[in-house]
């Protein structure tokens, strides 16, 4: 762990946080003991890395728009964003992962990356604060000149509500229908309604990637 710390520029007042960001629930799974695995952190640091990006970003486009706004930061939140900056820090070679995930490739796959680094920023962010964590997710944004030229399309969900926004009545909602698998490695379905009709659906590794397919299925039957 002293080798992560190092590569990040953070060293842990709490070690056993920066484990727990580190830990994947199949070792949890595969040693049969509590353990506690990175999914709680994952959950926090998903908030404080949208938090911190949109706050950066309302401060360096003081004239964008709110759709602009949430274009750029849609860009730096989406999984295969987070899981390029994981990848900067080859976060994939210090998870602490079950022999079965580890030989399935588990330290290399993208969902895997995504939701530790996410766990990493919430780690930082309970044992140094907001600072500590700012310091930490602004280092891998571009400058303010090549923020812009960041691809937005691959964030589905941002693009289909911004097409539902036109029209006022319309509800989007992602309805979770089914998970299958084993813990650490579940696929999760999801359905897409606008109100009572079903426009798409989509299967992931994680919940955010099912809903990133539904809205890209929605996209395709309406053209876009």
């Amino acid at each position: 762990m002293q080798e992560l710390q190092e590569k990040i520029c953070y060293f842990f007042n709490d070690k056993d946080l920066l484990k727990t960001a580190l830990t994947h629930s199949s070792y949890s799974n595969e040693i049969k003991s509590f353990c506690q695995n990175n999914e709680r952190l994952e959950f926090l640091g998903d908030s404080v890395i949208s938090l911190i990006i949109a706050e950066h970003l309302f401060k360096i486009f003081p004239h964008d728009s709110e759709g602009d706004l949430t274009r750029i930061r849609a860009s730096f939140v989406c999984d295969n964003s987070l899981a390029k900056f994981a990848k900067r820090i080859n976060l994939g070679k210090f998870l602490i992962m079950g022999k079965g995930e580890i030989n399935s490739g588990g330290q290399n796959r993208l969902s895997n990356l995504e939701d530790a680094f996410e766990a990493l920023v919430g780690a930082i962010y309970l044992d140094g604060g907001i600072e500590a964590a700012r310091k930490f997710v602004l280092r891998f944004m571009p400058d303010k000149e090549n923020m812009k030229k960041i691809d937005h399309l691959t964030d589905y969900k941002t693009r289909l509500q911004e097409i539902i926004q036109q029209n006022p009545e319309e509800k989007v909602e992602y309805v979770l229908v089914n998970e299958s698998g084993p813990d650490h490695d579940k696929i999760f379905e999801v359905e897409l309604h606008l109100n009572s009709n079903i426009i798409g659906s989509g299967i992931g590794k994680s919940k955010k990637r099912a809903e990133q397919n539904a809205a890209k299925q929605a996209l395709r039957l309406m053209g876009v």
